[in-house]
């Protein structure tokens, strides 16, 4: 049930294959404790009050797993099969949305820690007039610019911000953007970027333990907050 305003849905993409963690199996459906990454993540997705439903974008020949990981969830959910790119994983999951989904909340499942509010405020963002929100964390560390190996600049943090996901779009906006995408050959690492040059994309505030599992580090500091212990 979402509380009022528009109709969100969530699509959650867990089509990865995971090669830099060097698994045998996709990394969405790898256990952190004793739950998969696909099954926290969706937990956390549905637990908004402003999800109506959700939409996975699953590992090609693990769907059926990839529907046992959100089975009992509070909202209708719908398993499809991703695509080879990220990019083609969203295109196929928003063909699936429900004709009145006027927002859409994109999440990829190797966050699986992003709360509930965090869902929440995206969408919020979007219903006050924004193209797309962009959950973002500030830059701790001092960045320089390279020429190779050889340090050229220092760019001031003020200007930068590390994104996240959940990121919340109106549905026909972000479905006209990867349409120009394709259309153009254009290949890109979030959804964001597709709109930001010629919508209105505004940032919110991210959540630090929102950390993605790209590594066996990381994957073990999820295993540890799973157990209870401070990683």
């Amino acid at each position: 049930m979402t509380d009022g305003g528009a109709r969100a849905a969530a699509i959650l993409l867990a089509a990865g294959a995971g090669k830099r963690l060097g698994a045998e199996r996709p990394k969405a459906l790898l256990p952190i404790g004793e739950r998969t990454m696909l099954a926290v993540a969706a937990a956390g997705a549905a637990a908004s009050p402003k999800i109506g439903a959700i939409v996975v974008a699953a590992p090609p020949g693990y769907e059926e797993e990839a529907r046992s990981c959100v089975e009992g969830l509070p909202v209708p959910t719908t398993i499809l099969t991703g695509g080879r790119t990220r990019q083609a994983s969203v295109r196929a999951a928003l063909t699936a949305l429900a004709a009145d989904a006027e927002i859409v909340a994109v999440h990829d499942a190797a966050r699986p820690f992003a709360p509930p509010d965090l869902f929440t405020e995206v969408i919020r963002a979007v219903e006050a007039g924004a193209d797309g929100a962009v959950p973002v964390i500030a830059v701790a560390d001092t960045v320089k610019r390279l020429d190779g190996v050889r340090v050229v600049d220092t760019v001031a943090r003020t200007e930068l911000g590390l994104a996240q996901t959940p990121q919340a779009f109106r549905v026909q906006v972000l479905r006209e953007a990867h349409d120009r995408a394709l259309a153009a050959e254009e290949k890109v690492t979030d959804d964001a970027m597709l709109l930001e040059r010629i919508a209105t994309v505004v940032a919110v505030a991210g959540d630090p333990m929102n950390f993605k599992i790209t590594t066996m580090l990381d994957l073990a500091r999820a295993e540890a907050r799973m157990g209870g212990v401070r990683a």
